[in-house]
């Protein structure tokens, strides 16, 4: 569960409680952020937006307060996969003159290379090199087999090595 939200906040939110689902929304908000971000890119907002949309439509059929954080994982990696397939398009970058570690550019770069992979790829990478997941569990999350998601996450990793260093 996101930090400081409690299993009454959720069942609050759960039987329309608006100071709950307002507190619900406060700290869903910039986990969903984090998540989308990387995978839909520009339209990373949306993407978190359309996430927020469904859990909250959604948020009465949740039966464990305390798989919250899990549950709205899942939503916010199959809504920006989607919204980052809606968009499908890819900007070609030069990476000709890499940035020093600690330059600002560093990230704007990163982001570029990022814009070169696919959204499935871009959800793997963002499930297990920055949630930590294991491949069973980001399987689980993108309703794909485990040997697709380490073919995926190989593939990924090469495409943006290679992007990166071209």
């Amino acid at each position: 569960m996101p930090e400081d939200v409690d299993a009454e906040t959720v069942r609050a939110a759960q039987r329309g409680d608006t100071l709950a689902m307002a507190a619900l929304l406060d700290r869903l908000a910039p986990y969903v952020g984090r998540i989308c971000g990387p995978i839909a890119l520009d339209d990373g907002a949306d993407a978190a937006q359309e996430t927020l949309v469904a859990v909250f439509r959604s948020l009465r059929t949740l039966k464990d307060p305390a798989a919250l954080r899990g549950w709205a994982r899942a939503i916010a990696v199959r809504e920006a996969v989607r919204v980052a397939r809606r968009s499908a398009r890819a900007v070609p970058v030069d990476l000709s003159t890499l940035p020093a570690r600690g330059d600002a550019q560093l990230g704007a770069d990163i982001r570029d290379v990022l814009d070169r992979l696919s959204p499935e790829h871009r959800a793997v990478l963002v499930l297990r090199d920055v949630e930590g997941l294991d491949e069973r569990a980001a399987a689980e999350l993108l309703g794909v087999r485990v040997g697709t998601v380490k073919s995926r996450l190989s593939r990924a990793r090469e495409t943006f090595r290679k992007a990166w260093t071209s």
